[in-house]
This record gives structure tokens, C-alpha cells and sequence, in this order.
């Protein structure tokens, strides 16, 4: 079967998750297509390992975000089984290619398996649903659920001018300033919740985030109580994440966090409780108060 992966960029080079869709694809013994929508890192699609052919399309249609006429351009050039970011822009978009091709799609995989055998949560966490796709379709793959393929590749980069009339254009897009890493972008995030007492022992978390390379998260809990900003939110109301490493610090476990971190690959609970639902999907546990702990990891990662 022919494999077909939508790049993501962000800002003028490709978002990591492009990577993770090619390995994804050459883990099933594929060498995909790789389609560059806007041409935004085509060369840098390129030189990642197990590309066959890189596909630039460019047009006018990609000088502001809209998925109904970026799908209309790239539609065509995707073929076989089509790989997409389980983004925002990747979930719309494969949406719309698929409607187009008039194929099935599979939002939010979490795994894939030789005969396109799709794994992903389901119920906000709670149970995992397998299913089997024959024939062509779409699959929206979650970010740092796949092993990222390397460089060295050097495949032949074709540029296509395919254009599509815009319904949406956004004039301005203006970031919100900020100093650290978004929560849903982040390969480590290190999460608080009201077992860390009050809004300031934030400071500490976010001296381990400045020392790791981190973000900092934080429960509803105190999100909603201490005023701590909605972006840093993690769970079924907030964001879902899927870091490589995630350290939950004086979180007890609600179920609606757990939903949206609970597919990290790597799992690390804080909490003086030994019974907090936390440690129940933790691949380690540390049964203290964050006072006796996080001293102690500034300390071990100090001495680095």
C-alpha cells in the first residue's frame, strides 16, 4: 500500500511531528510521499530518512490558513493511505482530504500495525478502541506517540503550482508574548496541582522546566482557583498532551487530567498521597511532598 504523509510546518521550517508521521510510514515498510502544503521546509522534508519523493505545492491559497482550499489544492497529490498530524490544522485539513477522496477517516492513532490496524483512546482515555482499515484512507497520527524518522535522507523535491479559492483568509495572526513553551508543543512538561500548596511554589517548577527545557502545566484545580492561566491547563477541559516526559507534582489524578496526559511515553508522579489515582498510570512514583522532591531534582539535575 502507498503512503502518503501531509507535512506540518511551523514557522518557516517543519513542526517535529512531520518526522514522526515518516516513521510512523517506514515502521509499516513504507517509503512515503511526503506533500508540503505552501512549500514552507520542502528541502527539509527531504533530507528526512525513508522519503521517497517530496511533493511542494504552492499557490496562493497558502499565504493564510484555510483547510477547505488547502485541501482542494493538495487533494490531489495525496494517494494510498494519507498520514496527518492530529493537530489542529492537521486534524481539519485530512478531514477535508478525505472528504474529497471520499475515503474513511481515523482521527487521533495512537499506534499502527501491519494491515492498518489503528489503535487510539477513546471516552476521554478511559478504554482503547482497535480497529482494522481496508484500502485507501486518512489516519491523523498523535504527536510524540511515534518514533521520529532520522536524517540523511535526499529525496528529489517536485514542486506543483496548485492554487484554490480561499472562503476564510486570516488578515493577522498575533501570538500571545510569552516566555516558555507551550504545553501542547512541549517534549517535557512538568504539571502542578494544589498539592503544591499555593500559586508561587510555581517559581519552583518552572526553575526545574528552565534547567530540563520544559513547560510548565497545571491542573484545573488550580487553573480555576489560583488564576493560573487556561493555556497551561492539562486535561479533558484543557489541552491534551503527549510529551516524552511528563511530571505531575501534587496532582492527585482526576480522571479529566489523566485524560489529557495519560498517553505520555514516560510518566512521573509526585505526591505525598500513595493511594492519588496518579500513580495508577505512572511509570515511576515518588510518594512525597513536593518540598522534599522538587529540592531534590533541582539538585540531581544541578549536579548534571
Amino acid at each position: 500500500m502507498e503512503y502518503t504523509v501531509i507535512a506540518e510546518s511551523s514557522g518557516d521550517s517543519l513542526h517535529p511531528i512531520t518526522a514522526q508521521l515518516v516513521g510512523a510510514a517506514s515502521a509499516l515498510g513504507s517509503s512515503p510521499t511526503v506533500v508540503v502544503p505552501g512549500g514552507v521546509g520542502a528541502d527539509e522534508a527531504a533530507s528526512i530518512a525513508g522519503v521517497s519523493k517530496v511533493v511542494s505545492v504552492v499557490g496562493d491559497c497558502f499565504v493564510t490558513f484555510d483547510g477547505g482550499a488547502w485541501a482542494t489544492a493538495i487533494a490531489s497529490q495525496c494517494s494510498g493511505v494519507v498520514l496527518a498530524g492530529a493537530t489542529p490544522i492537521g486534524r481539519e485539513v485530512a478531514s477535508r482530504v478525505a472528504a474529497k477522496r471520499g475515503v474513511p477517516i481515523v482521527q487521533d492513532a495512537t499506534g499502527l500495525a501491519a494491515g492498518i490496524t489503528i489503535t487510539r483512546p477513546i471516552y476521554s482515555g478511559k478504554a482503547v478502541e482497535t480497529s482494522t482499515v481496508t484500502g485507501e484512507c486518512v489516519i491523523t497520527l498523535r504527536a510524540n506517540a511515534f518514533e521520529a524518522a532520522g536524517a540523511g535522507g535526499s529525496a528529489a523535491v517536485n514542486v506543483v503550482d496548485q492554487s484554490a479559492d480561499v472562503g476564510i483568509a486570516v488578515k493577522e495572526a498575533i501570538a500571545k508574548a510569552s516566555e516558555r513553551l507551550d504545553v501542547s508543543e512541549a517534549d517535557i512538561i512538568i504539571s502542578g496541582g494544589r498539592g503544591i500548596g499555593q500559586k508561587e511554589n510555581f517559581a519552583h517548577l518552572e526553575e526545574v522546566a528552565d534547567m530540563i527545557g520544559a513547560a510548565v502545566g497545571a491542573s484545573r484545580a488550580v487553573v480555576d482557583e489560583w488564576g493560573m492561566p487556561h493555556s497551561m491547563q492539562v486535561g479533558q477541559t484543557g489541552k491534551t498532551v503527549t510529551p516524552s516526559l511528563y511530571i505531575a507534582v501534587g496532582i492527585s489524578g482526576a480522571i479529566q487530567h489523566l485524560a489529557g496526559m495519560r498517553s505520555s511515553k514516560y510518566i512521573v508522579a509526585i505526591n505525598k498521597d500513595p493511594d492519588a489515582p496518579i500513580f495508577g498510570v505512572a511509570d515511576y512514583g515518588i510518594v512525597a511532598t513536593w518540598e522534599e522532591a522538587v529540592p531534590a531534582l533541582k539538585a540531581a539535575l544541578a549536579a548534571l
